[in-house]
């Protein structure tokens, strides 16, 4: 099946052939000054039928050449580009700054070409487990074909906005919100989704002569509806990993220290006392609370 991309004719833009407005409006002062000149030569005088119509021969189509060269100026601002079109065809994007002339009989199309910035709206989606989640995305966009702009889409604006939120579902279902198992999640792998997000964009945007030059989330949570039960598994997760770590600490700790008193020879102690000692130092060391001493006056096995 044909990609309907590829199918369709694209534009790719090139230089237009423009000239200076400056030069064109100095033009454009010489012929009125001529036409000023040849009407003042009639005046105060009695001229001959010849005069007149001579005169007249070069001022009607001065004027006319006047209105022409008036008709062609045009002005282009920094970052900005004027697409020319001679009856539907197009000509080529004039992106030369400052007062240009053309003439008048095509069309001229201006587009920006600076920086543009969008920040989605926020979308519900399902990520990759099927938690529904919240997620909007800013992004920095610019045309960098204005051929592709205005000819290959009906509305580059509209087509952005569209594609924007399409690529941000569509990175939002393409992983899970987090997960310690997970090579890359939502909440932990911020470098890697926002470069995922950028090749998506581009990849959607390239149609349309634009491209992306950075973008990331702006706001990424669960649902309102499962956001508390989420909350609660995070803080049950987060319970158990600080008990893990705990827990692998008090067992190094107690088996240093029974090493230690082995070693140097302090107690010898038999499997029951060595027992006890750990269950002891495992009480201690875990406990949530304070442990209260209890001072043995009589003799190790009493």
């Amino acid at each position: 099946m044909v990609d309907a991309r590829q199918s369709m004719n694209s534009s790719q833009e090139f230089s237009a052939t423009s000239t200076s407005g400056y030069l064109m409006l100095g033009i454009w002062f010489v012929v009125l000054l001529g036409v000023i000149a040849a009407i003042a030569s009639l005046a105060g005088s009695d001229p001959s039928g010849g005069e007149v119509a001579a005169t007249l021969a070069f001022v009607l189509p001065a004027i006319v050449i006047e209105v022409l060269i008036l008709s062609g100026f045009y002005m282009i601002q920094p970052n900005q580009g004027s697409a020319i079109t001679l009856f539907g065809s197009y000509r080529g994007t004039d992106r030369a700054t400052g007062l240009r002339w053309i003439w008048p009989w095509m069309g001229k199309a201006k587009v920006s070409v600076r920086t543009n910035n969008i920040v989605s709206e926020k979308l519900k989606v399902n990520d990759l487990r099927g938690n529904p989640i919240e997620i909007a995305a800013n992004v920095v966009w610019r045309i960098s074909d204005t051929a592709q702009a205005l000819y290959d889409v009906d509305d580059y604006r509209a087509f952005v906005d569209v594609q924007v939120e399409a690529a941000v579902r569509t990175i939002g279902s393409r992983y899970p919100y987090d997960g310690e198992d997970e090579d890359m999640t939502l909440r932990g792998s911020h470098e890697e989704v926002n470069t995922e997000l950028r090749r998506e964009l581009i990849d959607r945007l390239k149609v349309a002569g634009i491209t992306v030059d950075e973008c990331g989330l702006t706001h990424l949570a669960y649902a309102p509806e499962i956001a508390g039960a989420m909350l609660r598994r995070q803080q049950a997760e987060a319970v158990i990993a600080a008990r893990r770590k705990l827990v692998e600490g008090a067992v190094s700790m107690v088996e240093m220290a029974l090493d230690e008193l082995s070693t140097k020879q302090v107690v010898e102690l038999d499997d029951e006392r060595r027992a006890a000692m750990v269950s002891n130092l495992m009480v201690v060391l875990c406990g949530e609370r304070d442990t209260q001493p209890v001072v043995n006056a009589g003799s190790l096995y009493t």
